[in-house]
């Protein structure tokens, strides 16, 4: 699609959602038509595992579908279709299933969607929200919100159009599990104390590279974005950017400068991105935040943020407990260490993971909003935590101290160079 016919269709989806966008109550009437219609752009395994929950934890039914390639659409469809099932729903109806370049648009476009979820490559999602949000869609929208600072700015102006009327969420789900709200809940009253320092990271194992043959170099990035900079920002905005959210959260506000290093030593022989960051933050208040990333060898390793306060300490692992030491003790029940639970604590309703139920938390926030009008917009959070890991990627690249306002002024661009037209198929059938 080119720059013009992309802004006759914003132009005019945002004339259209000025006259659809009614009351829930209007739209959804009665208890047996009451579901939200959902329509998710990228059918790779993260958005069938998301949809897949949304659809168990929600009043949803899966209604379209699109992706850029038809394998990914054949894959996911019997799955959708399942779900539906499971609700005595229809399944999606053939005509909209949408492949290729444009398949977005065109769900985007049906008066069938009501919301929708983008799961695609990190690359087009400023992009798919952008548009999305002008034909007056609710938007669940996977991590990061863009891959470069110029899609940010573009993600928090759409923000600013929404005007109360629509729902707009960031897949950042930690700020949705149980045991993360309880310790962010702990610091912010003050527990403990004043903050001096923040330690997070991200220590996962390298990214399996997907052989392909007889394919185009452009699907050969695309189907392996993880290892290509310009299509996923790169390892520090794809994993470590979690824990990055939840110092914004936990801090109530963005880092003001970072400096960085890092690099790909032992690492990928195909793509560009980096297996390792170390990023020192500065917050206000003089508050510096150290950030390690890593995507290295074949074990996956924690992952976890640590506040170091004048009181005491908070701490969170995915697994491993999430807990305050010091003057003001508490534990959110999540068992610490590795040992498998025993059979009378799983009774008993503990867990080992301190993320059980952020997706499914996340999901019927999202879903809820919509239904009972109380709007989200989750454009400046989502973009800020974005905009935080670009920092300190950009520091680390370019090995220099980089300020918060020098970066968001440069409105830095990331262009994929990706031929999509290449991936629509002829129309010769009927």
């Amino acid at each position: 699609m080119t720059k013009i016919e992309r802004r006759t269709f914003l132009k005019q989806a945002a004339a259209i959602s000025a006259f659809t966008i009614l009351s829930p109550r209007i739209v959804f009437g009665s208890q047996a038509n009451s579901a939200i219609r959902v329509g998710i752009i990228g059918c790779g395994s993260r958005g069938t595992a998301v949809l897949s929950s949304m659809s168990q934890h929600t009043n949803t039914a899966v209604v379209a579908m699109a992706d850029l390639f038809d394998d990914q659409l054949k894959r996911a469809n019997p799955v959708f279709n399942e779900l539906n099932t499971a609700k005595k729903l229809p399944a999606i109806n053939k005509a909209n299933v949408y492949q290729g370049s444009k398949a977005y648009l065109r769900l985007i476009e049906n008066k069938d969607v009501d919301a929708v979820l983008i799961s695609s490559p990190a690359y087009t999602h400023a992009e798919f929200l952008e548009a999305a949000v002008a034909a007056g869609k609710h938007v669940y929208c996977e991590k990061p919100v863009a891959t470069d600072v110029a899609g940010c700015n573009r993600i928090v102006k759409a923000g600013e159009k929404l005007n109360g009327k629509q729902s707009v969420v960031i897949g950042f789900q930690i700020r949705h599990a149980s045991p993360y709200v309880g310790m962010v809940k702990q610091i912010q009253s003050g527990a403990i104390g004043d903050i001096v320092n923040a330690q997070l990271y991200y220590l996962s194992s390298a990214t399996r590279l997907h052989q392909l043959n007889n394919v185009s170099d452009d699907e050969f990035r695309i189907r392996n974005h993880y290892l290509f900079r310009a299509l996923c920002g790169d390892i520090i905005l794809d994993q470590a950017i979690h824990m990055i959210d939840v110092c914004n959260w936990a801090l109530q506000g963005h880092p003001l400068q970072a400096i960085g290093r890092g690099g790909n030593e032992h690492g990928y022989t195909v793509g560009d991105v980096w297996n390792n960051f170390q990023v020192i933050y500065q917050y206000p208040k003089n508050i510096n935040v150290s950030v390690h990333a890593t995507k290295v060898g074949p074990a996956f390793g924690d992952v976890c943020c640590r506040f170091l306060g004048t009181k005491g300490s908070a701490e969170a692992h995915y697994s491993g407990g999430v807990f305050i030491k010091g003057e003001n003790m508490w534990d959110s029940g999540i068992a610490k260490g590795d040992s498998k639970l025993t059979p009378e604590q799983q009774a008993a309703g503990i867990f080992d993971s301190s993320l059980h139920d952020a997706d499914a938390n996340k999901e019927k926030a999202f879903i809820d909003s919509i239904v009972s009008g109380k709007y989200l917009n989750e454009t400046r959070s989502g973009a800020d935590s974005t905009l935080a890991a670009i920092l300190g990627r950009e520091s680390a690249l370019q090995k220099k101290e980089m300020k918060w306002d020098e970066l968001v002024a440069s409105n830095q661009r990331l262009d994929p160079k990706l031929n999509l037209s290449q991936f629509d198929k002829v129309k010769s059938e009927k």
